[in-house]
């Protein structure tokens, strides 16, 4: 079951390995009541677990993030999805690669693969149910006949809500030796590049045109996390309900180049973001995407305001 497409059988490339889905992420921060009001007012359903925070969209029973308290806002990890049959050709794969197997972190109770990437960020390849699309996402354009009112009034819009989380992009020093890990070793394929500056990648199995991103930086670290919403208006409605909660810095409304996505980005109050998304590329289980390398006036946005001077600022260099 996927969360927005009802029962679909999930799709799986044959004769490849890779992984399914971006399955969990996991970040630090130095206040939890602050990031419970943020992501709370984003339209995330936020649990209280134990000493750390789950970010749920609503009615899912999938966690796809957990947030932990920490001296500074930090990324911890991915957990990434394995279909079952290729739980034990992976394991081997990494052995053969002589990467090193860690053990979970303390609080984790997994039968997951741990190991570190390129940057030295931890990650997780497990068994579990593919949480990726198996189609594009359904994207609805409402426009009213002749004679009648289109809008909703603002009194009763309601709020926007996310179905799934879409990517996430991480900072790298090296976006090359980025691309190479996560296609060599985690099955990963290039969607689309800007030379060393970007590059996205989407899951062979079935995903968006990108599943993770990688910005170049100085130092590793986490950019943002990407929602899925089925309109433009959602993406208006939550960016405005953002801005009255006191949420006024970010990005948005624009529409992206590389994966096409509408976008509003919405600064969190450590210097990340939490981009509501709609209408993302999608890239078949069966369909070889042709990546491309495109000059940098080419791989941001199609419009869209201004860039805000610290978009592209990894605050935890």
């Amino acid at each position: 079951m996927t969360a927005n497409h009802g029962f679909i059988k999930p799709s799986k490339r044959p004769g490849e390995l890779g992984v399914h889905s971006l399955h969990e992420c996991r970040m630090a921060v130095p206040d939890l009541k602050a990031a419970h009001a943020f992501y709370d007012s984003f339209g995330l359903e936020v649990r209280e677990e134990g000493n750390a925070l789950g970010l749920y969209t609503l009615g899912s029973p999938h966690r796809w993030v957990s947030i932990v308290e920490g001296p500074r806002k930090k990324f911890g990890f991915f957990s990434f999805g394995l279909f079952e049959e290729d739980e034990k050709p992976f394991a081997a794969r990494l052995q053969a690669m002589g990467i090193a197997r860690l053990d979970p972190p303390r609080d984790r109770d997994s039968n997951g693969v741990w190991f570190r990437d390129q940057d030295g960020n931890l990650i997780e390849a497990r068994v579990a149910d593919k949480s990726s699309p198996n189609a594009k996402s359904d994207f609805g354009i409402v426009s009213a006949p002749g004679g009648a009112r289109g809008a909703p009034y603002r009194s009763t819009a309601g709020r926007s809500h996310p179905r799934r989380l879409s990517h996430t992009l991480l900072f790298t020093p090296d976006v090359g030796k980025a691309i190479e890990f996560y296609s060599r070793v985690l099955g990963l394929r290039l969607s689309d590049r800007s030379g060393d500056i970007i590059a996205f990648m989407h899951g062979v199995h079935g995903s968006d045109h990108h599943m993770v991103a990688f910005a170049k930086s100085g130092a590793p670290g986490h950019h943002h996390y990407s929602w899925d919403v089925g309109s433009i208006s959602d993406i208006g409605i939550g960016a405005m309900h953002m801005l009255e909660k006191g949420y006024d810095r970010g990005w948005g409304l624009g529409r992206h180049v590389l994966g096409s996505n509408y976008f509003h980005y919405v600064r969190d109050p450590w210097g990340s973001y939490s981009e509501y998304s709609a209408d993302i590329d999608y890239v078949p289980s069966d369909f070889d995407w042709r990546a491309g390398d495109h000059p940098a006036h080419d791989s941001l946005y199609v419009w869209g305001p201004n860039l805000p001077e610290d978009f592209i600022h990894n605050y935890e260099a």
